[in-house]
């Protein structure tokens, strides 16, 4: 059976959440509007797709492929990206929720998160080398045995992680940030 290849197409206000996103491999595709909530798009592959003003919240990603992937805008709560294939994995975050999602033992090399709310998402052991959160509340994110080498946390809030638990050789952090990485001693500083 041949997976269909899918290139260069627009699927604007499509409702996925009953009727799944054909199997296939997509290409310069373009998602706007589209509901996959709670969907299944298990065992398709993205590649230099982007997605707008899309909610994938809780969607099934188990062996899902994304390589340079763009999300604007995008509601993708709970998502477990720690199921998508990580061959070549990259993607990219601007102006998007992702809330209570996991990116468990991920290579994220590269990735920019640019004006995101990520409360309470799991990086526990995952490679974010040269990553970037711009403006990103990391509010209650884990970040344990992480890579965290030339990060830039410079604009990102509300994060706390523990420097003895993580690589953080040349990181960037504001002076105000800074405070996360020293939260963990339950001190004052006035």
């Amino acid at each position: 059976m041949n997976t269909p290849f899918i290139t260069d197409r627009s699927f604007k206000g499509m409702d996925f959440t009953t009727k799944r996103l054909e199997k296939g491999e997509y290409e310069n595709c373009v998602f706007d509007s589209c509901s996959f909530s709670k969907g299944d798009i298990s065992n398709i592959a993205f590649m230099e797709c982007i997605f707008t003003d899309c909610d994938l919240s809780n969607v099934n990603l188990k062996n899902t492929t994304f390589k340079e992937v763009d999300f604007k805008r995008s509601k993708l709560l709970g998502i477990h990206f720690d199921h998508c294939n990580d061959f070549l994995l990259s993607f990219n975050f601007h102006d998007c929720t992702l809330d209570l999602s996991s990116f468990y033992k991920l290579k994220l090399k590269n990735t920019t998160f640019n004006n995101c709310k990520m409360i309470s998402v799991d990086f526990k052991e995952t490679d974010l080398t040269e990553t970037i959160f711009d403006s990103c509340n990391l509010e209650g994110a884990l970040f344990e045995n992480c890579n965290l080498e030339k990060v830039d946390f410079r604009t990102a809030f509300n994060y706390s992680l523990d420097p003895e638990k993580n690589k953080i050789a040349k990181a960037k952090f504001s002076k105000e940030g800074a405070l996360g990485l020293l939260k963990k001693y339950n001190i004052q500083i006035t």
